[in-house]
């Protein structure tokens, strides 16, 4: 049974209302801890901007403080999905009163933006890899009309005169060695070391990783399971109790036949979250 279900029962009811209570104090909390700071960034296109972030770890630190003081409870660690651009973070924790489970999620979902850091380092690294782009496609597209000849002139000198173009290139692709040899030819004819540049494109892009800089946006509202699942911006705070028999869960029971001691330490244990997330 997930609380703040309708329900004809006054236990239910007054679950009810201790579960809305907690869900605003965890909202307001949420609140506070995803206030907007500025912050400089700067787009693909070198221009500074300034956008807007919260700090995520405070939301972490907030849900492990809730979790070392949730004594008894049997408590999930604190943990980060990562998909893309989606993330959540999110703990799970229950415990048991008599017969009955009550299980907890509080959770906050957030996207994440990529911009670079505003240092000038990044621009000097996307102008070092376009002159090597350029100069690696001028380079191919000269190589590429010079090639065919300069492959012809070799095979040639091998003693492969007589055959057309067609047979001599066959003669060349099947010879891995000699196409090696010929490419290294080629290549040292003109004037570019193509695998140098390559990793020097590498160590570029990965440089550029490296002064990547996330910024955190969330909406600051509580969202259900299925709109978490759906990848909507939010954050979660759901308890459901459930009857537990012979290892059996079931959500649906009378509580018209729960002990007062069942009914007691329920309330408590709501009690005891609400002072706690507080």
């Amino acid at each position: 049974m997930r609380l703040g279900t309708r329900s004809p029962n006054e236990f239910i009811q007054l679950l009810n209302q201790k579960n809305d209570l907690i869900q605003k104090s965890f909202l307001s909390k949420i609140l506070d801890m995803t206030k907007m700071i500025d912050t400089k960034v700067m787009l693909g296109d070198a221009t500074v901007s300034e956008q807007k972030t919260f700090d995520p770890k405070l939301v972490m630190d907030y849900f492990q403080n809730i979790g070392r003081n949730l004594k008894d409870w049997s408590i999930q660690d604190v943990t980060i999905s990562n998909n893309e651009d989606l993330r959540r973070i999110f703990m799970k924790f229950e415990i048991m009163e008599g017969n009955y489970l009550i299980s907890g999620h509080i959770s906050i979902q957030f996207h994440v933006l990529l911009y670079y850091k505003p240092v000038q380092r990044v621009i000097d690294c996307q102008k070092e890899l376009a002159e090597i782009i350029d100069m690696t496609k001028n380079k191919e597209e000269e190589l590429s009309n010079n090639s065919d000849q300069y492959v012809l002139d070799k095979l040639k000198e091998m003693g492969y005169k007589d055959f057309d173009h067609q047979k001599l290139f066959e003669v060349f692709y099947e010879n891995d060695e000699f196409r090696e040899k010929v490419f290294s030819e080629i290549e040292e004819q003109s004037g570019v070391d193509f695998q140098k540049l390559s990793e020097k494109k590498t160590t570029l892009f990965n440089e550029l990783d490296s002064l990547l800089v996330e910024t955190y946006q969330t909406t600051p509202t509580l969202i259900d399971d299925s709109k978490l699942v759906t990848g909507e911006e939010g954050c979660l705070c759901t308890f459901d109790l459930e009857f537990v028999k012979n290892n059996t869960r079931e959500g649906l029971f009378d509580p018209r036949k729960m002990s007062e001691s069942a009914k007691e330490g329920i309330v408590k244990r709501l009690d005891e979250f609400a002072t706690i997330i507080n």
